[in-house]
């Protein structure tokens, strides 16, 4: 079994219970076995600023999937949730990034692994760094190295 970082965000509708909904739906997928979760966080937008604040969160799955059928797995979740991708950045009522995959590098057209921005996104690296403090970024280092880095960033645990 290999051991997957899956970030969790949503802005649309009631994003707190999408979230919980989505942690019980990845609990139940074949192959996959939920380890831990976040807590809930607010968090402002990123990119496209006139939109609703989002919640995020983190999950650590270990799971028989490759990286690829992991994604496929997480968009058919996203689908399940009603998402559409009409705008980048833009808000949405579920997004899943599989931000990490054990050690390994990961370099496809629909997927990068490590997540190329997670060591710049306080949204994704409070959450993460709740379930897993002393997890190492590949290529970057100690998680912990990576937060005074992003503290200016507006994030607040629910």
């Amino acid at each position: 079994m290999s051991r997957a970082y899956i970030a969790l965000g949503a802005n649309l509708g009631d994003p707190a219970c999408t979230l919980r909904a989505a942690f019980g739906v990845l609990a139940n997928l074949p192959d996959v076995r939920l380890r831990r979760c976040s807590s809930l966080y607010r968090t402002a937008p990123v990119g496209y600023a006139r939109q609703p604040d989002f919640i995020n969160a983190a999950a650590l799955v270990e799971t028989a999937l490759e990286p690829l059928p992991l994604l496929a797995e997480l968009l058919a979740i996203e689908d399940r949730f009603g998402r559409q991708r009409s705008e980048k950045n833009g808000p949405r009522s579920l997004d899943l990034d599989l931000l990490l995959y054990d050690d390994r590098r990961f370099n496809q057209p629909q997927l990068t692994v490590p997540h190329p921005r997670l060591h710049l996104r306080a949204f994704v690296l409070q959450p993460l760094a709740e379930i897993a403090p002393d997890l190492t970024l590949p290529g970057r280092g100690p998680i912990a190295a990576w937060l005074p880095a992003v503290a200016t960033q507006s994030v607040t645990r629910l």
